[in-house]
């Protein structure tokens, strides 16, 4: 199946929406590719949290960064570290991602907690047709994630 793409640049403390809802929900996405990439590469500090829900977040915090891994509505984390004080260990960033397919609108959340500033995030998605009982589940799933 096709791929797509989103990428875009995301505050601390910000909430990006990936609209990919449709009128009878037989598109269906999986992750394949998550990244993270500085937004001023080599001139600083930096920890950034970025997350990826099913659900909107009421809140996300400029500050602290809580990732759970029982959460039913995360889909993906990613952590970037860079250090520009320690040449030999410049960067590290671990990702983590479902294997689960959705159907609706997706969630990128960002939160810094040492140094400040945006950071850029890359998505593929792989698309995937659903049939009519595969529509349902997913559906289904994310009826049960908004209460």
């Amino acid at each position: 199946m096709p791929i797509k793409t989103f990428r875009g640049m995301i505050a601390d403390g910000g909430q990006d929406t990936v609209v990919l809802h449709t009128n009878n929900g037989s598109m269906g996405y999986r992750i394949v590719k998550f990244q993270l990439f500085p937004n001023i590469p080599g001139t600083g500090t930096l920890e950034s949290t970025v997350s990826i829900y099913k659900v909107e977040q009421a809140t996300v915090s400029a500050t602290t960064a809580a990732v759970d891994f029982s959460d039913q509505t995360l889909l993906a984390a990613s952590f970037l570290s860079i250090n520009a004080g320690a040449p030999s260990n410049p960067m590290n960033m671990t990702t983590v991602f479902d294997n689960e397919i959705f159907n609706q609108d997706i969630y990128v959340t960002h939160t810094t907690t040492d140094g400040s500033g945006a950071v850029n995030y890359y998505i593929e998605l792989e698309q995937i047709r659903l049939d009519l009982n595969e529509n349902t589940v997913a559906t289904l799933k994310d009826i049960r994630n908004l209460s």
